[in-house]
C-alpha cells in the first residue's frame, strides 16, 4: 500500500496543477504542471501536514485569492479519509499550485498587460515542498513565498478592511501585480509608478527626491520592466522609431533630421539641438523595450493632471537635477556641468549602476507611507482581475477611487 501511494504522489507532481474550477476564458493562468520542476522523491501527505495546508489554503483569501481555486473541498474529503493514495494525490497538487501563485502570481501571460520583468521560467520546486511537509511547516513555507515589500503588507491591511467588493477586487489586482514583481528591488533604485505620474529615488525604504513625469499613452504605453541606469546622454540624438515615422509623415529633407535608406524604407536620426525630442539629456535604460528616461522640450504635459500622454518613454520633469543627484553619488557631478556647458554628444558612465522599475500599480504607497489611490490610465485592473478570477471582462466592476 504504501509503495502504491509513493508511486500516485510521484505522478502526482506531472497532472494537471491549474484550478481545475476555473472558467475557459482564463486561460492566461499558468498551469504548474508546465513550470514545474522534476518531482523529487515522494513525500507522504500526514493528517498533520493535511490540516496545515488546508489552514493555508483558507488563508488564501486574505492575499486576494479564492480558497476554491485549489481543491480545499476535495483536500478536506481526502483528509477526512485518513492518509491515502488519493490525499498525497490532492494535497500535493493543491501545494504546489499555491506555493506557484503564491511566488509568481496566478494570472499568466502578462505581455499583452504590459509586463515585460524576467523572473526565471516560474518553476516551484517540490524538493523543498517535501521538506517542509517532513518539518511540519506547510503553512510557514507557503507564507515564505509572499511579497515582504511594505507596500504589498500595506495592501493587504487595506483589503482586511474593505468590504465592498468592486473596491477589493481594485485591491487584490494591485497584490496579485506585486506577486510579479522580484522579491528584491534592491537598496537603491529608480521607481516609476505609471499612474502616479511621478518618479522616486529611493534608499533603504525612504523616498530620498520626486519628480513629475509624463507617461505613454494609452495607446502607446509604457511598459513594466526592471533594469539599470548604466549611463546618461548630453546632447542626445533621437532615433526615430518606425511607428512614428509614419504617424508623423516624416520625409527625406525635413530640417534637422538626417535620413539613411534602409531595407523598406528609411531611418531617421533627429540632430541635438533646443528642438530635439529628448532635450538636453537622455538617460539610459538597460532593457529590450527601448525605453529610457529624457529630457524634452514640450515642457507644458508636466503641467497637466493626466500626464499619459508619451510614445512609451518617460520624460522627466528638471531631469537635469536628477542627473546631477545621480552623478554626485559616489562619482563626479562636475563631468556633467562640463557636458551640459557644450554641445557636443557626450555619453557620461554613472557612477553607480541604479536599479530601475517601471511598474503598474493604481494604488501605492506614497512617500508618508499612506495608502494613496490613482487612476487607471490604461484599464488594466478590470483586465487583471477577469483574468485571477476568470469572470468575463465585460461583467467587472473596479473602484475608481
Amino acid at each position: 500500500m504504501k509503495i502504491d501511494r509513493l508511486l500516485l504522489l510521484a505522478g502526482a507532481a506531472f497532472c494537471g496543477m491549474g484550478a481545475a474550477s476555473v472558467p475557459e476564458q482564463q486561460a492566461s493562468i499558468v498551469p504548474v504542471a508546465e513550470t514545474a520542476m522534476a518531482p523529487a522523491p515522494a513525500t507522504v501527505w500526514t493528517k498533520a501536514a493535511a490540516k496545515d495546508l488546508i489552514g493555508a489554503i483558507e488563508g488564501s483569501a486574505d492575499e486576494g485569492l479564492r480558497p476554491t481555486d485549489y481543491g480545499l473541498a476535495s483536500l478536506k474529503a481526502a483528509a477526512e479519509q485518513g492518509e491515502s493514495p488519493a490525499l498525497d494525490a490532492v494535497a500535493q497538487r493543491a501545494a504546489l499550485t499555491l506555493a506557484h501563485d503564491y511566488q509568481y502570481g496566478r494570472v499568466g501571460d502578462r505581455a499583452d498587460l504590459g509586463w515585460h520583468i524576467d523572473r526565471g521560467n516560474g518553476s516551484v520546486d517540490p524538493v523543498v515542498l517535501n521538506a517542509a511537509i517532513e518539518r511540519g511547516k506547510v503553512r510557514s513555507y507557503l507564507q515564505s513565498l509572499l511579497p515582504v515589500d511594505e507596500r504589498y503588507k500595506a495592501l493587504k491591511a487595506a483589503l482586511a478592511d474593505t468590504s465592498d467588493g468592486a473596491s477589493r477586487d481594485r485591491i487584490r489586482a494591485n497584490m496579485e501585480r506585486w506577486r510579479w514583481m522580484p522579491r528584491d528591488l534592491g537598496t537603491e533604485y529608480l521607481y516609476v509608478n505609471v499612474p502616479s505620474y511621478k518618479l522616486e529615488r529611493i534608499n533603504d525604504g525612504a523616498v530620498l527626491s520626486t519628480y513629475t513625469v509624463v507617461v505613454g499613452a494609452k495607446d502607446t504605453p509604457t511598459p513594466w520592466i526592471a533594469g539599470d541606469a548604466p549611463s546618461l546622454v548630453v546632447n542626445p540624438s533621437w532615433y526615430v522609431p518606425a511607428s512614428i515615422i509614419k504617424s508623423s509623415n516624416l520625409r527625406p529633407g525635413k530640417a534637422g533630421y538626417i535620413f539613411k535608406a534602409s531595407a523598406g524604407g528609411y531611418s531617421v536620426r533627429q540632430l541635438p539641438g533646443p528642438k530635439n525630442a529628448l532635450g538636453r539629456l537622455k538617460i539610459n535604460l538597460t532593457n529590450d523595450q527601448a525605453i529610457y528616461l529624457h529630457d524634452t522640450p514640450s515642457k507644458g504635459g508636466f503641467a497637466k493632471d493626466q500626464r499619459a500622454l508619451s510614445h512609451g518613454c518617460i520624460r522627466v520633469k528638471d531631469i537635469d537635477q536628477l542627473a546631477t543627484e545621480l552623478m554626485s553619488d559616489g562619482g563626479d557631478g562636475a563631468k556633467l556641468d562640463e557636458a551640459l556647458a557644450g554641445t557636443d554628444t557626450k555619453t557620461l558612465a554613472l557612477p553607480k549602476r541604479y536599479n530601475v522599475y517601471l511598474v503598474y500599480f493604481t494604488l501605492d504607497r506614497d512617500a508618508n507611507g499612506d495608502l494613496v489611490s490613482y487612476g487607471d490610465p490604461y484599464g488594466r485592473d478590470a483586465e487583471v482581475i477577469a483574468r485571477l478570477d476568470g469572470r468575463p471582462l465585460r461583467d467587472m466592476q473596479i473602484a475608481s477611487n
